[in-house]
């Protein structure tokens, strides 16, 4: 299995599942219930404050992502959801595409959490920007 993003036509996923009402429905919800903890909104990559109109939602498992009978369900559970600006999210994912290791040896969770990381120390040391 891999961890490489696959092109839009290509991948169900991104070309049907993250513009469908399901998916907004779903992402307005961990919003709200992320709201309801009293945490301020900070992206997972760069670590700034941001609210929801300037993040994204980052999968760190595909295992809620269901498509039964030509109908996504959204089961994601709120810790597989990691909020991140769309620069940050982008940087995160070119991490994961470029690595043979991230991309093909460890599960989807371990990928991110480990390019989460090394996206982290670089954005801290002012090699990249948001």
């Amino acid at each position: 299995m891999s961890n490489r993003r696959r092109p839009g036509l290509l991948n169900l996923y991104r070309g049907e599942f993250l513009r469908s009402k399901v998916w907004f429905a779903r992402r307005d919800r961990w919003f709200t219930d992320e709201s309801a903890t009293g945490r301020a909104l900070r992206c997972a990559g760069c670590q700034r404050p941001a609210d929801k109109r300037h993040l994204e939602l980052h999968h760190l498992d595909y295992t809620g992502v269901i498509l039964d009978n030509g109908r996504w369900q959204a089961r994601e559970a709120h810790e597989d959801l990691v909020p991140m600006h769309p620069y940050c999210h982008e940087l995160l994912h070119r991490l994961i595409d470029r690595d043979a290791v991230l991309s093909r040896h460890r599960t989807r969770r371990a990928a991110s959490h480990h390019a989460l990381e090394r996206l982290q120390l670089k954005l801290a040391s002012g090699t990249e920007s948001p």
